[in-house]
């Protein structure tokens, strides 16, 4: 059986910050910029809490069945939730969404080096 790779994406809003939790994002923001998002197993989180008081966490996770994806977003949120709880930070409107990449469609290099290798 071979190994599925999933990418999942928990999405929310910060909630209820103090301004002493919105100085510590801010001072934390280079960190979390979207130009550092990558899907990783730990997570990778990303905010702009000078625009909007949204955020993202990416979690890659592996599974060789396809009804993994469904444990393996369960512990993504559990993750997201726990970051955010460990440190007091409210959240709301947490929502998650999950790509098992087996079953994305190809790119167009990926379709063109397929038929390279048919034909």
């Amino acid at each position: 059986m071979s190994t599925r790779t999933f990418r999942i994406t928990v999405r929310g809003a910060f909630d209820a910050l103090t301004d002493a939790q919105r100085a510590a994002l801010l001072a934390e923001a280079a960190e979390h910029d979207v130009l550092r998002a990558a899907f990783t197993p730990e997570g990778t989180l990303t905010y702009d809490i000078a625009a909007r008081p949204a955020f993202v966490f990416r979690f890659s996770a592996a599974g060789e069945k396809e009804e993994d994806i469904l444990e393996a977003t369960e512990r993504a949120e559990e993750a997201a939730k726990t970051w955010l709880t460990e440190r007091g930070y409210g959240f709301k409107q947490l929502r998650s969404t999950a790509e098992d990449l087996s079953q994305a469609p190809l790119g167009k290099r990926q379709r063109r080096a397929a038929r390279t290798a048919g034909a």
